[in-house]
């Protein structure tokens, strides 16, 4: 290979949303898509854990802080906020600093909802806002064998990791 490399960095993120109580009729968001469950995730914004937590890994990987600087839960004008469009603003900031996605991987903490059905919806969703081929997003899911918060179903997290570059 001749010529620069590119500046290459890793960020990590990890969201955690509590799940709210039916009577409060949120849906259940992740990756910008509602799948069907019984309770959607109680937060300020939408609660989108698995988006939540790709906007962190971006933002730290371009030095840039987290999504709670960005978009504070302090701020009316988050409250209900849908994070597909954060996830746009959180790219337009990565762009403007001349960094690009270059891969990510974002894994959700659960037992239920079994995220399989809906993978790849997902990844159609996403790869597009972050400038990738499907096959650069990967998506996918786990459960806690029952222990922890996530176990009981009290909860849903989310980790993700993202390789940024610039030239």
């Amino acid at each position: 290979m001749t010529g620069p490399l590119p500046q290459l960095r890793i960020g990590q993120g990890f969201d955690v949303h509590r799940f709210a109580e039916p009577s409060e009729g949120r849906k259940l968001l992740l990756m910008g898509c509602e799948v069907p469950h019984d309770r959607g995730l109680a937060g300020h914004s939408d609660a989108d854990v698995m988006l939540h937590a790709l906007m962190d890994a971006l933002l730290g990987a371009a030095g840039l802080g987290d999504i709670g600087q960005h978009f504070p839960d302090t701020d009316a004008a988050f409250k209900d906020a849908d994070s597909f469009t954060l996830l746009e603003r959180v790219m337009e900031t990565l762009k403007a600093g001349g960094w690009r996605v270059l891969s990510a991987d974002v894994g959700l903490i659960g037992e239920r909802p079994k995220l399989a059905p809906h993978r790849e919806t997902m990844r159609a969703r996403v790869a597009p806002a972050l400038g990738l081929e499907l096959e650069a997003l990967n998506v996918k899911a786990t459960t806690t064998e029952k222990l922890g918060f996530t176990g009981r179903g009290e909860g849903l997290a989310a980790q993700a990791v993202a390789l940024i570059g610039k030239m």
